[in-house]
């Protein structure tokens, strides 16, 4: 008796969901969060549709991104959702029994970043890990607390260099589905890790040269920059090191980051409905009421 054909990798994100008539069959979407209110792409105008256009093909949504619909699916079993809080990365919420009890997938739609390419490879397969750090890495990298292995560092370090290159991201998920096998996919790994240190050096000579403290927010604008030569989460990550709060400005976005056990809670801050409390995207026409919101609390000064 042949093997069931694997499920099909699809990249999403909140803000950009694929077309559901274009995914067949049945479908699970994993660590992809419903759309935020207040950035510009509202549940009403991405999540409902998609969720509209897949009825009931739609297998699971399992994802750990705070957001007030959740309790609108409180008696649908198909979703599993929780908040960062209680779960820092979306793969230790696949588990064995989750995707046995889901049955057979024809598609999988993860997000395009570290956590969602883990969640996809975990539920290839069948809940397990593909290497046994992998759930606390995934949890290290998205919540930036913690160390990571060796190996996730590489592999993080890797996909922030070629994080925009969906084929390679696809590459890199069926790679960690076989359990990280030696060959192209384990070398193309680790020279996109060593390209990294182009970036990050870059990004680190943006930063010195960039960013200016006000209060407790370290803010640097790159809106003249090309976005593909510096990493913005490090950049973020480098602000919190300098003020409780790091804002990023390029030319479509005004981003905040706070460390995760900070308590600062921009979603509340800045009235945006979904995501996460410490990070928070929304369009640049934005700046000057989130530069009012963060005087208000006493931050920007």
């Amino acid at each position: 008796m042949s093997e069931a054909p694997r499920p099909r990798v699809v990249l999403g994100t909140p803000r950009k969901l694929p077309r559901a008539d274009k995914l067949e069959g049945r479908v699970v979407v994993l660590d992809i969060a419903f759309a935020a209110e207040g950035t510009g792409s509202s549940f009403e105008k991405v999540t409902a549709p998609f969720l509209k256009g897949l009825g009931p093909r739609l297998g699971r949504w399992v994802d750990h991104h705070d957001h007030p619909y959740h309790t609108q699916f409180q008696g649908d079993s198909r979703f599993v959702l929780s908040t960062k809080a209680a779960h820092g990365a979306c793969p230790e919420m696949v588990t064995e029994a989750l995707v046995r009890d889901t049955g057979p997938v024809d598609v999988i739609v993860c997000h395009n970043d570290f956590d969602g390419l883990f969640s996809a490879a975990k539920w290839l397969r069948g809940g397990v890990a593909p290497y046994p750090e992998a759930d606390d890495d995934a949890r290290a990298v998205d919540t930036r607390l913690g160390a990571t292995s060796a190996l996730g560092a590489r592999i993080d370090r890797a996909l922030r260099s070629r994080g925009r290159d969906d084929a390679f991201l696809l590459e890199v998920v069926g790679w960690l589905g076989d359990g990280l096998p030696p060959g192209a996919c384990a070398e193309a790994v680790e020279a996109a890790a060593v390209r990294y240190d182009l970036v990050e050096a870059e990004t680190a000579r943006v930063a010195e040269a960039r960013y200016a403290v006000f209060g407790g927010v370290a803010v640097c604008d790159v809106s003249d920059v090309d976005g593909r030569s510096i990493d913005k989460t490090e950049l973020l990550l480098i602000g919190q090191r300098r003020a409780r709060v790091a804002m990023v400005l390029d030319t479509q976005n005004v981003a905040l980051a706070a460390p995760f056990d900070s308590g600062i809670d921009f979603l509340t801050l800045l009235g945006v409905g979904g995501g996460m409390p410490t990070r928070v995207s929304v369009p640049r026409g934005r700046e000057a009421g989130v530069v009012e919101a963060l005087r208000e609390a006493g931050l920007y000064r």
